[in-house]
Parts: structure tokens; sequence; C-alpha cells
């Protein structure tokens, strides 16, 4: 079985986060088509994502400031751009070719900002349910990797990139007692200062595994490898 990743020579931003995590799974997924198994889809996060996408986009059609920004005291305004539709696509994305490897890097990103100064901002929605609110230092290395490709992605688009980006957090709140058809959230602003100079190495060793013709050595920390293991001595 062939992988359309390496039918169409292209990685997603999550390839690459799998590739970190374990290279081995990485190869099975893109290199032989054996994806890990896939958990249920987070339809409620979806939900919160699409009403954030199109609160944002009321306040870019008008180019003022989220009020939100207020609060974080960020001087900016959501960022109109013709490509941003087809940016925030999971199957399309942000894309950039590598002329050394011949392959694709792409991304979706939620959301893009201006500053007052010109740069770009990155911006990830994120939808939770936690009883401590949200910090940068509590952000998982998944989603801090996540945010420094698409600073990497939308630089090679040719913009200036402020290396801060946000995440805004959706907090779902369960101590208020009751349903009643309503699930409560309260809303944060997450900076997180991020360094994308690890991405293109990242980027061009992933590409190197894929094609790389064996199977290599599973991620010291990788679960699903380790469960594969038990299994079989469990025979």
């Amino acid at each position: 079985m062939t992988s359309r990743s390496l039918q169409r020579r292209q990685l997603s931003r999550s390839k690459i986060d799998l590739f970190v995590e374990c290279p081995r799974c990485l190869y099975l997924d893109v290199a032989l088509g054996i994806p890990r198994p896939s958990g249920p889809p987070f339809t409620l996060n979806n939900a919160v994502d699409t009403l954030l996408k199109s609160e944002f986009d009321r306040y870019r059609a008008t180019g003022e400031p989220h009020p939100l920004f207020d609060e974080a005291g960020l001087d900016a305004v959501p960022f109109a751009h013709p490509e941003l539709d087809k940016w925030r696509q999971n199957f399309t994305g942000v894309r950039w070719i590598d002329e050394q490897t011949g392959w694709t890097l792409f991304g979706a990103i939620d959301d893009l900002w201006q500053a007052a100064t010109g740069e770009l901002i990155v911006a990830d929605y994120k939808a939770t349910a936690r009883k401590e609110t949200p910090t940068t230092a509590g952000l998982y290395p998944s989603y801090q990797r996540q945010m420094e490709v698409y600073q990497f992605l939308v630089r090679r688009q040719g913009f200036q990139v402020s290396n801060r980006g946000w995440f805004v957090y959706a907090n779902g709140d369960s101590r208020v007692g009751e349903f009643r058809g309503t699930l409560r959230f309260s809303t944060h602003m997450i900076p997180y200062d991020g360094d994308d100079a690890w991405v293109l190495d990242a980027f061009r060793r992933t590409v190197a595994t894929v094609g790389g013709g064996s199977v290599p050595e599973a991620g010291e920390d990788c679960k699903w490898c380790s469960y594969v293991v038990k299994a079989r001595a469990a025979d």
C-alpha cells in the first residue's frame, strides 16, 4: 500500500511531529501506508474552531481588532488575504516546496493577524476543559512544534513573521452546576515565543527516513511501538 504522502511527495505538519515522536511510526505510515490507529474525531473541538474562525472573520471584514487583543495588550488586526481560506483547508494549507529534496511541506493554519509593525502573527485555536486557566507553561510540546512549523511556512511565503504566536484557548467550564443544553467557555489568549530553526532539518531528515528503505528504530517513549512489542511477547 502506498500512502498519499508518498505518492505526492509531500508531508503535512503532523507528519513532522510524528517523526519527532517516533521515526518508526512515521516510516510505517508514509512509506508503507500503515498509520497508527486513529482515535475518535474531536467534533466538539471542531465546532469551537469553526465558531472562532467566524468570529474573527467578522472583525477581519471591518479591519478592527478583536476585543481579546486589547485584553492581551496586542496592537493588531486579523489579517486579510485572498489565500487565507485555502491556507486554512486541511488538504491544501500553506505550502512550501524544498528545492533540495523536491518534497512539499504543508500545514493548515487557523488564523493570521497583522501587528501594527506590519509583521504577521500566527494564531492557533484550541478547545479544552480544565479546572485551571491555560498558560504558556502548560502548552504541550506538540503544540509548540505546531506553532513553529506554521511560522516557518508563513515565512516561506515571503512574509515577515513575529516569533510570538498566540493560542486562543476556549476553556469549557464544568463547575456551573448544570448543563441545560449550554456549555460555557472562557476564552484566553496564550502567548508563545517560537523558534523555527529546527524545522528545515527535521523536514529533510523526515524525507530521508521515508526514502531510507528500512524500518528505523522506534522512539524511546512511543507507546504504540511499546504496545506491539508487549503484545508479541504475550503470544
